[in-house]
């Protein structure tokens, strides 16, 4: 169809005398447009032919409209056994021209970015390949805004302790921060409120307070705002996934990371360089990161089973010999399952990704098959063990008389050897040994009349009358 400009110099051209076949030539259209334009003598688009469906009509596809759920094959379906004769088509036409079931794609808006000012960070779905399964993982993603330098990473579930994993590893890779982070309004950093109203989780704040930098989340359905982040899952998609397959997820995440290497490489024609140029430009903006980043761990409470395993995320975790039914610390980091007894490491294991039941176990946590493992020595038997040689010559003793007692001898000699001088002590655990005397009371009862022989000068009543 021609259009208006066209149509004006096709007129103005006749009214000149030229013929039909010269303006044709001239304006590089067809001899029988030409005509057309003259024959109609008017410089107005003529409204074409279409189908009209009646005003009539309109409720009854309004109606028909919120029965289907919005469904207009359904709608056109039930018109057609009605008796309608239109095409489909021409049902669409008019519910997008009446605005039924229609809403106008509002205009993107556009965002300006100082350097250092922002960085985008949201999560994403992906179907991917790990070790000959397809599955689904979480995608997430952390870009500067103004540089576009872009870091991903792939997850199995992506919860608070995961977010706060990946934005340490997004910001140790590219060495400082940006002042704000703009996120969606997930309840993975949100405890409550969207957009300008947003609170993050104390954990969350705090965490950005370590490096920092402030939470933010768009408006509601404003997708637009993190369209950064947003864009660049397409890419990841269609680009870094395209073809790939992988052994595991330590596999996986590491070529994401040399992927992200190249892309930020890269020129991009759109920005007219790479983004390592630009962030060139932009690190003096930047904020330096902490002079110390702790590693993020999750920490658990966990009672040790009957078998000597400790379960996390439904994974299960060997322990050593002898910490059945004790209370252990665990701390879940991004690679390793650390356990402690107490402020000491009792071991550390591999961290399984997947929460599948899986085991993990060392097999210096289990003696071979036949032998006993080492007895660990407990603080009352050290105490006793580097004490002087009769007193360790004594428990022995008390262990072959009472071989039940073991722990008993251990902690009666124990508190002697706190109480009391060692000399007194020596003197009556050398007689109660060389008389075979094992009854610990009357042992204390010797321990008590030498010390008072040794350090005290008692005087019966006798000799003080005769002092007198």
């Amino acid at each position: 169809m021609l259009d208006e400009n066209t149509r004006i110099a096709i007129l103005q051209l006749h009214q000149r005398g030229l013929g039909s076949r010269r303006i044709a030539t001239a304006l590089g259209i067809s001899r029988g447009a030409v005509k057309d334009v003259i024959k109609q003598n008017s410089a107005a688009i003529p409204k074409g032919t279409r189908e009209q469906l009646p005003e009539s009509l309109r409720e009854r596809i309004v109606e028909l409209h919120q029965q289907c759920k919005g469904n207009l094959v359904r709608v056109h379906e039930e018109l057609t056994t009605a008796g309608a004769t239109f095409s489909y088509q021409t049902l669409t036409r008019f519910c997008r021209v009446q605005g039924i079931g229609y809403v106008p794609t509002p205009p993107a808006g556009h965002y300006e970015f100082g350097p250092g000012e922002e960085m985008q960070h949201d999560t994403s779905p992906h179907d991917l390949v790990i070790a000959g399964q397809k599955r689904r993982v979480q995608t997430a993603s952390l870009v500067l805004c103004f540089s576009r330098m872009i870091f991903v990473q792939m997850y199995a579930s992506f919860t608070r302790f995961s977010c706060k994993v990946f934005l340490t590893e997004a910001l140790r890779y590219f060495d400082c921060t940006a002042g704000r982070c703009m996120v969606d309004n997930s309840h993975v950093v949100v405890a409550s409120g969207t957009g300008k109203n947003m609170v993050p989780a104390p954990e969350m704040e705090a965490f950005a307070q370590r490096f920092g930098f402030v939470f933010e989340a768009h408006r509601l359905g404003d997708a637009n705002r993190s369209a950064h982040v947003e864009r660049g899952f397409d890419f990841v998609e269609n680009n870094f996934l395209a073809g790939r397959e992988f052994q595991d997820f330590k596999d996986l995440n590491a070529q994401a990371r040399a992927w992200c290497d190249k892309v930020n490489g890269a020129h991009k024609r759109h920005l007219h360089a790479a983004p390592v140029a630009l962030f060139a430009a932009e690190r003096p903006a930047l904020k330096n990161l902490p002079a110390y980043v702790p590693d993020v761990y999750q920490l658990h409470h966990r009672i040790v089973d009957v078998e000597g395993y400790i379960s996390v995320d439904s994974n299960r975790y060997s322990v050593p010999l002898g910490l059945v039914g004790r209370r252990m610390e665990v701390r879940e980091t991004k690679d390793a399952i650390e356990v402690f007894d107490g402020p000491r490491k009792a071991c550390v294991h591999p961290r399984v990704m997947d929460p599948s039941g899986a085991r993990s176990f060392l097999p210096e946590h289990r003696p071979p098959r036949g032998q006993r493992p080492p007895k660990t020595p407990g603080p009352d038997e050290q105490a006793v063990l580097k004490s002087d040689t009769i007193v360790q010559q004594y428990a022995q003793a008390f262990q072959k008389r009472h071989p039940d007692k073991t722990a008993l001898v251990h902690r009666h000699l124990r508190r002697l050897l706190r109480d009391y001088p060692a000399p007194p002590l020596v003197e009556a655990v050398t007689e109660a040994l060389q008389f075979s005397m094992f009854d610990l009371v009357r042992l204390e009862r010797m321990v008590l009349r030498k010390v008072g022989q040794q350090f005290f000068n008692f005087h019966d009543d006798k000799g003080d009358d005769e002092d007198k």
